[in-house]
Formats: structure tokens, sequence, C-alpha cells
């Protein structure tokens, strides 16, 4: 595991149950002891961890968003079911746009699966989703929007990041989001990535939003779009029945994949 990631993944816990000790957290990262150290010294320069007598408290108030690193194993089994289902949607000959975050990741790596697909021209605002897509060039045309980068989510945004996206028109949309509400609509942790998502939307035919089921019932700060402003909600088929029942009775179609 790179040390950033380890890093970011060690004060996620610390986050979580406040106080670890070096040979827990050495235990639960396969380190030694020393690695450890080193890594609470480098988390305690930054100010967010605070050194105690054989450990360390997490310092300051908790990570509003969490990073990528940490994102991408929560859920992975239902995320792998909901972007084999996505992926299945894509015939050749399509473009497709795809935002950043874990969820398009996954759909992006099943889509490089698919064999049988070519000539599909992807254009994305997501670096990670970028290189899941890279290994089918030439099968697929990879285009990456340009901007300014967030670090978090390894996403371009504006300023800059939306000028592709206003001279283009894309077969079908996957995004990923924060919450999914049946008042609320779809919301986000963060406004720049959501206001991307906004331009994503008006710029394809068929618009999917894929979401594991712990986003049900959820709203985050920055509001995406209303459930009228997607076609498809592909999510886990653990969701809890009743907002599916819900969100389906406010007219939104929800597939769940397992």
């Amino acid at each position: 595991m790179p040390t950033e990631v380890r890093r970011e993944r060690m004060l996620g816990l610390l986050r979580e149950q406040d106080f670890a000790r070096v040979n827990e957290l050495a235990e639960a990262f396969g380190v030694s002891g020393v690695t450890v150290r080193a890594d609470l010294d480098a988390l305690e320069e930054q100010g967010k961890v605070r050194r105690v007598r054989g450990g360390a408290v997490a310092a300051g108030p908790a990570l509003t968003e969490a990073s990528f690193e940490m994102s991408l194993g929560a859920a992975a089994v239902e995320k792998g079911l909901i972007a084999k289902a996505a992926a299945r949607l894509i015939s050749s000959g399509e473009s497709v746009l795809m935002g950043a975050g874990t969820t398009t990741a996954y759909v992006a790596r099943e889509l490089v699966a698919r064999a049988d697909l070519a000539e599909v021209t992807v254009f994305t605002n997501g670096l990670r989703t970028a290189l899941e897509l890279e290994p089918a060039i030439p099968r697929f045309s990879v285009v990456v929007t340009g901007g300014s980068l967030r670090r978090q989510q390894h996403s371009l945004v504006d300023p800059m990041g939306g000028r592709l996206l206003d001279g283009i028109r894309a077969s079908t949309v996957f995004l990923g989001c924060g919450g999914v509400h049946v008042d609320s609509g779809f919301t986000n942790v963060n406004l720049p990535d959501a206001e991307m998502k906004q331009r994503m939307l008006r710029a394809a035919g068929r618009r999917i939003m894929v979401a594991d089921s712990t986003k049900l019932g959820r709203v985050e700060l920055a509001p995406i779009c209303p459930l009228s402003g997607v076609d498809l909600l592909i999510t886990g088929e653990s969701a809890d029945p009743g907002e599916v029942a819900r969100l389906r009775e406010r007219g939104l179609r929800v597939e769940l994949a397992g």
C-alpha cells in the first residue's frame, strides 16, 4: 500500500475510534511499529493527529469528505455488481460520459472487461476513471475534460473543467452521488464535483446514476438534480425496500443489482 494511502486510512481509523495504539495500527496495516510511528509523526506534523503515550488520537474535526482511496474499498462487492449491471447497458459505437468517483471507476473497469465493445468514446473528469479505461485503448477513445484538480477525488473541475462538456452530446452518462432522497433528489458531498455532474447531465441523452445502497435516504451538502433529472438509478439489492418503493412511487426507475 502506498505511504500516502496508508496514512489517509490510518487517519480515517483514528477518527472513527478516537484513539489507537501503535501495535494495533501495525497489525491492522501489516507494517512495523517503526513505520507506524513515522506515519503518526508525519500526520502530527500536518496537525491531523496528536501523539500520546502508546499511540495517537485524532486532532480537529472529522473529515466531511472521504478520500477516493478510503471510499474505494467500501461496499466493494456491491459496487462491483452495480458496475456489471451498468456496463451491460453500453453498445459498441456509443459515446459515454463518466463522472469521478469510486462507483464509476468500477463501471469503467467492467466496460474494459467487455471484450465485445469497440469504438466507444468515453469522456471523463475523473483521473482514476481514465486510468481504469486506459487498457481498452485503442478499442476505446478516452478523453479527459481538463480543469482544476481536486485532490480528494482526483477529479477535474471548474475553472475550465466544463468547457469541453458544453460542446458535446454523449449517448449515456454514468454518475455517482453522495445521497439519494425522495424529496431532495441526488446530492453530493462537495460543490465543485456537483456542478460538473450537472453539466454532464445536460450533455447526455440517457442519464444513469450508480450508487450503493448506503446512499439511499441520505442528503448531502451540494444538490446535483431532482429525481426527475435521472432516467435510471442502479443500486444494490440490499437497499432498504421502503426507500426503493418511495423512489419508484415518485417515478424514478430503480434497478437492483445482485
